[in-house]
């Protein structure tokens, strides 16, 4: 009986990771790349539009007011029409607003595309988070709920050679390099609002590539039941893990946000490299975050241990920050940027599985939100500040000092969660 169970699970994971993460996977790197590829426009587009530093990373960063702002109604939507047609508008949504950002004139144009953005988006990664929950189980939650927050680096890996190509060409009908970028990598992303709507279906139970033992497995052992919403409890936010998760999300995210809209103008101030040099060279790091990132998920579901598998990345992304703003050579600061993205993606891999305590059931979507809510004001507020560090001190040396401050408090936030998961815990009704 052992035997049979754990070859149904072993299917059923197989399944799950080639017919719906893949997927999931490709949506949130539309995403991110549509999130993240003003980092290259930058380039240009700074001068083209006479934007200052501060003004562009206030730009840059008012995307995650709206991605804030959206969280929670994208979540209740999700809820009320279902995970397929909320999908598919989210996609359309942003798709639109990317290619529009091809036709700015202004500043203020930039923000108010760049919101919409965010709101669009906003409850993307806690709702495909959500949505893969009804197909794992709690010893293959942190691999599965990698899977969408793999896309965010991967974006960067596949988006910044081909941004850098696309800055380096001449746009079609006289359009300027950056505005043709804009338009270019939005085209996916519309077509993909349309193969969406077909290919998912909102429940496992209307998913025809499970077989029966499979339905029952799920029904017995995953994360989210499998029933119709009826309500969302939010006792969820009575628990200190909750906010000690939320905060630790933070200081993780905030050190991602703080690298990745400003990492290709800082490799420009190394001096004679190219668009398409930077954009092959900033990819590195987050090719690191990645491998580290399924490396670090895996061998935390094997083992079972979690608190460690974030602690210590977290640490050694902050040393490896603190020490970039060393008098060293190039290629020696790289390596150390290479060092930072993958520790800092082991430390995103193994983090949810650390607030175990509410993550079942009714509690899921509140504290998935809440959680997600408190990172994503990291990449509200990282943008902006670092942009306001470089326009006083003309570098990025006390941004570092920034960010690996918060990422050395994230892993003493660890030490936190660990304290209230030895608590006693009561049944969930």
């Amino acid at each position: 009986m052992a035997h049979e169970t754990a070859s149904v699970e072993r299917s059923l994971v197989r399944k799950v990771a080639i017919r719906l993460a893949l997927p999931a996977i490709l949506i949130m790197l539309l995403s991110s790349l549509d999130r993240v590829n003003v980092s290259f426009a930058a380039l240009k587009m700074m001068g083209d539009l006479a934007m200052s530093p501060s003004q562009y990373g206030f730009a840059s960063g008012i995307l995650f007011a709206g991605f804030l702002a959206g969280q929670y109604p994208s979540i209740l939507a999700l809820q009320r029409v279902g995970f397929r047609w909320w999908l598919a508008i989210s996609v359309l949504l942003w798709g639109i607003a990317t290619g529009l950002l091809g036709m700015i004139e202004n500043q203020i144009q930039f923000c108010v595309l760049r919101a919409v953005i965010g709101f669009a988006e906003g409850g993307l990664a806690p709702g495909l988070v959500f949505y893969l929950s009804q197909f794992a189980s709690e010893r293959e939650r942190a691999r599965t709920f990698t899977y969408p927050m793999v896309a965010i680096p991967l974006s960067i890996i596949v988006g910044g050679p081909i941004s850098g190509l696309l800055l380096d060409m001449h746009g079609p009908f006289g359009l300027a390099s950056w505005r043709w970028m804009f338009i270019a990598e939005a085209l996916p992303t519309v077509l993909g609002a349309c193969i969406v709507l077909f290919y998912f279906r909102d429940r496992p139970d209307q998913v025809g590539w499970l077989n029966e033992p499979e339905r029952r497995w799920l029904a017995q052992n995953a994360v989210a039941g499998q029933q119709k919403h009826t309500g969302n409890d939010w006792s969820a936010l009575r628990f200190p893990v909750v906010w000690l998760s939320a905060a630790l999300w933070f200081c993780l995210l905030s050190g991602s946000y703080g690298i990745m809209f400003w990492l290709p103008a800082a490799m420009k101030q190394l001096g004679g490299l190219g668009p398409i040099e930077i954009g092959v060279l900033n990819s590195l790091p987050w090719l690191g975050n990645v491998l580290a990132m399924f490396g670090n998920a895996y061998h935390t579901d094997r083992t079972g241990e979690r608190f460690w598998h974030v602690a210590m990345p977290a640490v050694l992304a902050g040393a490896a920050l603190l020490a970039v703003i060393a008098p060293l050579a190039a290629v020696p600061r790289l390596v150390l940027l290479i060092m930072a993205g993958s520790a800092l993606g082991a430390a995103q891999g193994a983090f949810w599985a650390l607030p175990r305590q509410v993550l079942s059931k009714r509690r899921l979507a509140v504290a998935i939100v809440t959680i997600n809510i408190a990172g994503s004001s990291g990449g509200l507020m990282m943008p902006i500040l670092v942009g306001l560090i470089r326009q006083w001190s003309g570098n990025f040396n006390s941004a570092f000092v920034l960010l690996s401050i918060l990422l050395m408090l994230g892993a003493a936030l660890v030490g936190g969660i660990a304290l209230t998961d030895r608590r006693p815990r009561r049944a969930d009704a």
